[in-house]
């Protein structure tokens, strides 16, 4: 039999939560799941404010994951979930941002003379 040292058995702890911290995790969850289901059903708020608060609670719920389920910023070596995590948020934000930009120009070029003159004239608030 292997005898665990106390730095093996520190850095096991580190990486597995306990049962209380996923329970609040999930509790936490689902509240943050529910709140901006009701607030989407029930009419609440539209337009911009909704696209906001449901940012701020998609942001809310992110930050749970990451704390309660993933343990990021809890362990006691080197962050290097967190730089993992921050290096694949760079590597989405450019996957998406470049999808845009791309269908953006896509659409853009793939437009008849007509769509082009009458695009170019609408983004310059040139009215005929």
């Amino acid at each position: 039999m292997s005898k665990k040292t106390p730095l093996h058995q520190a850095a096991q702890q580190a990486d597995h939560g306990s049962t209380v911290s996923y329970f609040i995790g999930f509790i936490l969850s689902l509240v943050f799941t529910i709140i901006p289901y009701h607030i989407v059903v029930n009419d609440v708020v539209s337009g911009w404010t909704l696209m906001a608060v449901l940012g701020v609670f998609a942001i809310a719920q992110l930050m749970i994951q990451l704390v309660f389920f993933l343990h990021i910023g809890s362990e006691r070596r080197p962050h290097w979930n967190l730089l993992v995590f921050l290096f694949m948020v760079l590597v989405v934000a450019i996957v998406a941002v470049g999808s845009l930009w791309i269908m953006y120009n896509l659409d853009y070029n793939m437009m008849s003379g007509h769509q082009v003159e009458e695009h170019l004239l609408e983004e310059e608030g040139i009215r005929r």
